[in-house]
């Protein structure tokens, strides 16, 4: 889990558009995070197991 300071200072607008960078909606990761869904690669993993996640299933074949 991301410390509560580092959330809040990523959600701040930062004074140039290149510093920003995206976190986790869920925990506040920052590594290994997927634009498309919003998550890190760990909470997107949970919540496709889970079913939380429209369209998306465990592949197997």
């Amino acid at each position: 889990m991301a410390r509560k300071a580092l959330i809040n200072k990523a959600n701040r607008r930062p004074k140039f558009s290149s510093r920003k960078y995206n976190r986790c909606m869920v925990c506040g990761r920052t590594h290994a995070y997927m634009r498309r869904f919003g998550l890190c690669r760990l909470c997107f993993r949970q919540m496709a197991h889970r079913g939380e996640i429209p369209g998306i299933k465990k592949a197997s074949w």
